[in-house]
């Protein structure tokens, strides 16, 4: 399964909104069947990802998933690990 552009805006997006850009990681793994990217960021930075109320964690999510479209997957899941 190949996730290179879904991915790639993860990061990206990520890097963008995040203090400290160098400690942004994403890496990728099989879930039954769909795509799961795991987002780890640096110390203080989870807060600025995940916003209030999670918007802008969702904002993330819905633009991961439109870029997954490009990779032909329909099912992404985006985690933001501690």
């Amino acid at each position: 399964m190949s996730a290179d552009a879904a991915a790639a805006v993860c990061e990206y997006v990520v890097k963008q909104i995040v203090d400290n850009p160098d400690a942004v990681s994403v890496s990728t793994s099989d879930n039954d069947g769909a795509l799961r990217l795991d987002v780890t960021v640096g110390d203080g930075d989870m807060g600025r990802v995940i916003g209030k109320r999670g918007r802008v964690a969702g904002a993330i999510r819905t633009v991961v998933r439109a870029a997954g479209v490009d990779d032909d997957l329909s099912n992404i899941e985006v985690e933001f690990v501690d």
